[in-house]
């Protein structure tokens, strides 16, 4: 369902010189599959997730996800495919704060087809726990709430693939299972894929299938054999 094959990113330092990210050659997630990939800070995690999602063009390699080489789309027709086959949750929830819960579940909706599922919204808000709060702002929201609207949203365009990005990172100890829970059950009843980005072994230890970024990326793998040992001096 998702295939990468050959895909290198790199960004360009101040003085012009590249600075490489990723070199993966390959990696593959089947329909429906829950994994979760293990890295710590800057060892490519988020940069993955966009390339993945086509917010950022990868500079060579194909991304294949579902029959569909998101490298060779217009940067319009990329919009459009993530905002119809793929849920991304992002780590800083990025909730609109002028709108309700409700309104911020419907707006993903309308990125992608154009229509409001007014059911489907209501659905997932009661789902996530927070049909009495559809109607309060992000400000009125604890973050563990924010993070549950933002799951809402990721899930309502009935995606393909859910990308995860550190999900319960900002959130407090109490209500981290509870979002890794909420993400998995919602992901399995609805036969969608999941990536899950992060640094946590307590998370990563609930997953069937874990990797570790530093064994599919050659340039975190170069840096970790370039090291000395013991770390850093």
């Amino acid at each position: 369902m998702l295939l990468l094959e050959n895909v290198k990113k790199s960004y360009t330092e101040p003085d012009g010189s590249p600075l490489p990210i990723l070199e993966i050659p390959r990696f593959e997630v089947a329909a429906g599959e829950q994994m979760v990939l293990l890295g710590e800070s800057g060892s490519g995690k988020s940069t993955l997730l966009h390339v993945i999602a086509g917010i950022s063009r990868a500079d060579s390699g194909r991304v294949v996800l579902d029959g569909v080489d998101v490298e060779k789309l217009s940067e319009a027709a990329r919009d459009r495919f993530r905002a119809a086959c793929l849920g991304y949750v992002f780590q800083t929830f990025n909730l609109l704060s002028g709108f309700t819960a409700l309104e911020n579940v419907l707006l993903g909706m309308t990125f992608a087809r154009g229509r409001r599922d007014l059911p489907r919204a209501k659905q997932l808000l009661e789902r996530v726990g927070l049909a009495r709060r559809a109607t309060h702002r992000p400000q009125q929201l604890s973050v563990g709430e924010q993070q549950r609207v933002a799951v809402a949203r990721a899930l309502a365009n009935r995606p393909r693939l859910l990308l995860a990005d550190e999900p319960t990172a900002n959130v407090d100890r109490g209500n981290q299972q509870q979002i890794i829970d909420l993400i998995r059950s919602t992901c399995r009843e609805e036969n969608v894929a999941l990536v899950l980005v992060t640094h946590s072994l307590e998370v990563s230890e609930q997953f069937d299938r874990v990797e570790q970024l530093d064994r599919i990326n050659r340039v975190t793998a170069a840096a970790r054999a370039a090291a000395p040992a013991g770390g850093s001096p």
